[in-house]
């Protein structure tokens, strides 16, 4: 059965994880009426999201060890910029919308706390009032993370005007080699000290970019050209590779999880390659075939056994929006999450969160973090990858249906 499904589904044409450079890339649409980060009055280029995040917390001048509260649903680079910045980390769970549970956090832990990072989870921008209102009354600044959520509406403001400082990462909605966004609609942004790169890491962020292009078989007319150069390029460290043993799965470590995230380069500037890109580079494609690829992923997922959209999807979804995800709640996520990433499909799960990371009674947070996959709906996923995708899903879904099993919760 397993080598059916790799027959159908599997690694032999392998989908990126991320945007990939192509002609496609440089293509004019016209998407009007959605906002970007990028146009909060004042903005400032960093490395990545959490370099943006570090530099916000940097920018507010905080205490020495303060607290700052993070969601229970999170991916580890929310946390890691928090303690490099020398403070301390205080959980909120969520409510089953992705916002936060402001009512469930206890006045001993807001006594301690000096700031708020609240994420717009999957690309779907939520409004943030009772969130502003709630750190203004107690004297909290809000950091709006917009990781997933680089262009849209959130609510009755546009993404990035709620917080006191907006935090974004380019590299997921654009193809580049990395780069983030530290911005904000009320603040001054005090210039930021960054050491420049070596010219040996920018011309390797170049390189990487087209050589990610054509490990795809991207650009043709010159695809040939590419992938020969890049087959002569990689001989020498092809024949110097050796083997690995595999890595025995484990409960991560906070130190681990702190080398994973790669915190070295918060404080330099980006590569020229993320630069050019991002001033040269069309937003029009980038939204609306992320539009296009939600839908996609909503028509598969209507009224099935075992899972179901974590949304409510209507017509109107996504139309002031640029998805970055998908997010699918699957009853037993477990098999097929695992039998997913063996076939190397676009697909992951925030299972990684931070050792220690309070418990709630009833957290929305939780839940997340072990049923809900995330389905990549970034625009160089065609619709043929889309269908691939989606199909394996259902497959893995039909034949779980078939064997008597315990559902998790």
């Amino acid at each position: 059965m397993q080598s059916n499904i790799e027959s159908l589904y599997g690694s032999h044409r392998p989908l990126p994880r991320g945007p990939v450079l192509d002609w496609s890339s440089f293509r004019h649409i016209d998407v009007p009426n959605v906002h970007s980060v990028e146009n909060l009055k004042y903005k400032v280029l960093t490395t990545s999201g959490r370099a943006a995040i570090y530099q916000a917390l940097l920018q507010l001048d905080l205490p020495a060890y303060s607290s700052v509260l993070i969601p229970t649903y999170h991916c580890p680079t929310m946390v890691a910029p928090v303690l490099l910045a020398n403070l301390n980390v205080a959980y909120f769970g969520l409510l089953p919308t992705g916002l936060p549970n402001l009512g469930a956090i206890e006045e001993s832990t807001v006594q301690k706390c000096k700031v708020m990072l609240v994420p717009h989870y999957f690309g779907l921008g939520k409004s943030l009032k009772e969130v502003r209102e709630w750190c203004d009354k107690r004297g909290i600044a809000l950091i709006e993370d917009c990781a997933h959520c680089y262009f849209g509406q959130a609510g009755e403001r546009a993404v990035g005007e709620w917080g006191d400082f907006a935090t974004a990462s380019l590299s997921k909605f654009f193809p580049l080699p990395e780069a983030g966004l530290l911005a904000s609609a009320r603040r001054l942004i005090r210039p930021i000290v960054s050491d420049k790169p070596p010219l040996k890491a920018q011309v390797k962020g170049c390189v990487d970019v087209i050589e990610l292009a054509s490990r795809y078989q991207r650009f043709v007319g010159i695809r040939i050209f590419l992938t020969s150069f890049f087959k002569l390029k990689n001989i020498r460290s092809q024949k110097s590779e050796v083997s690995k043993v595999s890595e025995v799965i484990k409960k991560p470590e906070a130190t681990e999880m702190m080398r994973d995230c790669d915190m070295t380069r918060i404080d330099q500037s980006p590569l020229w390659a993320a630069i050019a890109l991002k001033n040269i580079l069309p937003r029009g494609r980038i939204i609306l075939q992320r539009q296009i690829n939600f839908a996609s992923y909503a028509s598969y997922f209507f009224n099935i056994l075992g899972a179901k959209p974590l949304f409510p999807i209507s017509a109107g979804s996504v139309t002031s929006a640029a998805p970055y995800v998908f997010p699918l709640w699957v009853d037993d996520p477990d098999s097929i999450y695992q039998s997913l990433r063996a076939l190397n499909l676009p697909v992951f799960r925030w299972d990684r969160i931070w050792p220690n990371t309070t418990v709630f009674p009833g957290d929305t947070g939780a839940l997340w973090s072990h049923h809900v996959l995330q389905l990549l709906c970034h625009q160089d996923l065609s619709t043929a990858d889309i269908d691939r995708t989606a199909q394996a899903v259902l497959h893995l879904l039909q034949i779980q249906q078939m064997k008597p099993h315990t559902v998790n919760t």
